[in-house]
């Protein structure tokens, strides 16, 4: 389940919301910028960068501690590229959305003989879940925060989707709610409470659910070229990301016969 990608979908669709949390201003213009960075181009699926005034608010969502190269190394390169391409103070979040005692989840600094890098992490399961109840976009966050009664605080949170009038707001908000959960809740109790048969009919949810299999598929043919071949050209770059999933899992199939990037080239046409 793209648990990581639900939540950027929020991030990306209520930013004033994740604004007010994190930074405690009232923003009243916030701009979404892509999640590519120029420099030696990566893509950052689980990671929503935000314009806010004079700061970029970087986001970050996890549900594994690990990763290659570490989260501490990832939050210095992106904080170097994002000064870099935008030549604005950075303000950066980790946010653990599962519970976990790995040391990482309690990191918030890189550090190497030369150079200290400091950052945020939120361990959402230690949160009070007031601020998420009291705010349309941070909603699903709310089952996974601190309760003695995690089921009452899944009703509590079905309840309050349940008044947004906006069906497409209520829709969103209820997908990425029934996905959050199932870090938390067994899916028999999901359904029962979300009416998961229901949002697994809206447009949104299954939205977000493509935008993470697209994502998958794009980092691994993206791996595969780069064992093959090395760094692989911007342009190109760019037109694999514009692929479809059926096109990147026919690409992922075809490269196994190309010998060098002409045939690369040629297949993107």
């Amino acid at each position: 389940m793209s648990y990581d990608n639900a939540c950027k979908y929020l991030a990306e669709r209520f930013p004033a919301d994740f604004t007010r949390w994190l930074l405690g201003i009232e923003a009243t213009r916030v701009r979404v910028l892509k999640t590519e960075l120029d420099l030696e181009p990566i893509r950052a699926d689980s990671v929503s960068f935000l314009r806010v005034g004079d700061r970029i608010l970087h986001l970050e969502f996890e549900t594994d501690p690990y990763s290659n190269p570490p989260i501490p190394f990832r939050m210095l390169d992106y904080s170097v590229r994002l000064k870099r391409k935008y030549r604005r103070d950075v303000e950066q979040f980790v946010i653990f959305l599962q519970e976990s005692s790995n040391e990482i989840v309690f990191t918030t600094e890189y550090r190497d003989r030369t150079t200290i890098h400091e950052y945020n992490v939120i361990r959402l399961w230690e949160q009070d879940p007031a601020i998420f109840l009291d705010n349309p976009g941070l909603l699903p966050l709310a089952v996974l925060a601190r309760s003695d009664s995690p089921q009452a605080l899944l009703e509590q949170v079905a309840e309050r989707v349940d008044r947004i009038e906006n069906s497409e707001r209520r829709q969103g908000v209820a997908a990425c709610t029934e996905i959050l959960a199932g870090l938390r809740f067994e899916s028999n109790l999901i359904r029962s409470i979300l009416g998961a048969d229901f949002m697994r009919q809206s447009v949104i949810y299954q939205e977000i659910l493509q935008e993470g299999r697209t994502e998958e598929a794009l980092l691994l043919v993206t791996r595969l070229l780069e064992c093959k071949f090395g760094d692989i050209a911007p342009v190109l770059l760019e037109k694999i990301r514009s692929l479809s999933i059926q096109d990147l899992e026919n690409l992922g199939v075809d490269l196994l016969g190309f010998s060098e990037v002409g045939d690369l080239e040629a297949w993107l046409g």
